[in-house]
């Protein structure tokens, strides 16, 4: 049966059940564990950087273009993919995405060159966004009182995703080599797509536009939407603190003063975990309107974070304390920034997701190029103290909103 939920500027249609009855917890699981598998194939390589640098013999900063450029191929896919969520039938738009990403992991496993695993994480990029279809989905499903805590429980399943890639690639690296890991990716996708053809729901808005006009909509929120400007801001500085650490941790970590295997610097992933408790607490407190007051909390933290690891360079356990920090405080904001932004238009959630994301990950891609680029020029030493500068620039921000923006 297909079921018409009516809104003010677009229809929406579901089969089976109306969408908040469609929401169950099975269904949230299953988009948990969706996003974390996909977001996953972001962060497969960090902590095989130092070893695929010397499989290909390649410098460090060129091994770091391989973030980089996944990076900057998730916001192209922010940019264009994304925003499709609001004008085609999810569930199929979400299948044939997934296919692309099985295809660009397999050529990413058997890349002959750097320049040809560049390319396939380029497309790893662009492809992986299905994610961030995802999430808006289980925004618009749930009902208004628990959207935060909704957005929390399905991004604790990306941030666990993103966690255990890091772990899985090193111990997969280790005794099978790094090309397997792209391989169990691959695999894991494919898995994804019988689930989620089996389980996800159909789900389909009625929107009178065409392509350009969709992508010009989007410019059109940024305009207009304050609220999606400010959050936009704080999401590309605190992801930046994000890449400018796992970016250049493996290289400190597999270096003379370490000099850890794959295995021991994938088990870091698992140092992050406090960024998943962080998501739901975030999400929790932005259903109480606490955004505010977690915002410059999550933002203090990421500061300490830093200051922390500069003991880093010879000491484990700063290191490992102020990975945890930055983590949670990174996580926090983010959370806390999706369920603000969720609340301003409904019926433009993936295209909201756009702009916010394409934001997010363009301060991410700077984050990994500068962070690549400051290690090998000056050490774990300067990595922390770009760190500490987007930390100080994100905290700055929230003073400049709360004391000029709210008082116009």
């Amino acid at each position: 049966m297909e079921e018409r939920l009516e809104t003010s500027k677009h229809r929406i249609y579901i089969t089976g059940k109306s969408g908040y009855e469609s929401l169950n917890p099975v269904l949230v699981f299953i988009l948990a564990v969706a996003c974390g598998a996909t977001v996953a194939n972001l962060y497969w390589a960090q902590p095989l950087l130092d070893t695929i640098a010397n499989a290909f013999h390649s410098s460090t900063t060129a091994a770091g273009m391989i973030v980089t450029f996944t990076q900057l191929g998730y916001a192209v896919g922010l940019l264009f993919l994304v925003p499709l969520g609001d004008l085609f039938e999810r569930k199929r738009l979400i299948i044939s995405i997934l296919l692309l990403t099985a295809l660009s992991l397999i050529v990413a496993s058997f890349s002959t060159t750097l320049h040809l695993f560049i390319i396939a994480s380029l497309i790893i990029g662009v492809t992986s966004v299905v994610a961030q279809i995802l999430v808006p989905f289980a925004a618009t499903l749930a009902k208004d009182h628990e959207r935060g805590k909704v957005v929390g429980q399905v991004m604790s399943g990306l941030l666990i995703g993103i966690l255990l890639a890091r772990t899985l690639a090193g111990f997969i690296s280790e005794f099978a080599g790094w090309r397997a890991v792209f391989g169990f990716a691959a695999l894991l996708i494919v898995i994804q797509v019988i689930v989620l053809a089996k389980y996800l729901p159909r789900y389909k808005m009625e929107l009178k536009l065409n392509y350009p006009g969709l992508l010009l909509s989007v410019w059109e929120l940024v305009k207009t939407e304050r609220v999606l400007r400010v959050r936009s801001v704080y999401g590309a500085l605190v992801f930046a603190n994000f890449s400018v650490l796992w970016t250049s941790l493996t290289f400190l970590l597999a270096g003379p003063s370490y000099k850890f295997s794959d295995a021991l610097i994938g088990l870091f992933g698992l140092v992050g975990a406090a960024g998943a408790f962080s998501a739901n607490m975030a999400g929790r407190w932005a259903d109480k309107g606490l955004s505010n007051k977690s915002t410059i909390a999550f933002l203090s933290i990421n500061l300490v974070a830093f200051l922390l690891m500069i003991l880093g360079t010879k000491e484990l356990i700063p290191l490992v304390i102020g990975i945890v920090v930055l983590d949670a405080g990174v996580q926090g904001t983010h959370i806390t920034n999706q369920s603000e932004i969720y609340k301003v238009r409904p019926d433009a959630r993936s295209r909201i997701t756009t702009a916010y994301m394409t934001t997010y990950f363009i301060g991410g891609a700077i984050g990994s190029a500068t962070s690549a680029t400051t290690y090998e020029a000056f050490g774990w030493v300067g990595v922390c103290f770009l760190g500490t500068g987007f930390a100080l620039m994100a905290i700055l921000f929230w003073f400049f909103e709360q004391f000029v923006l709210n008082r116009k």
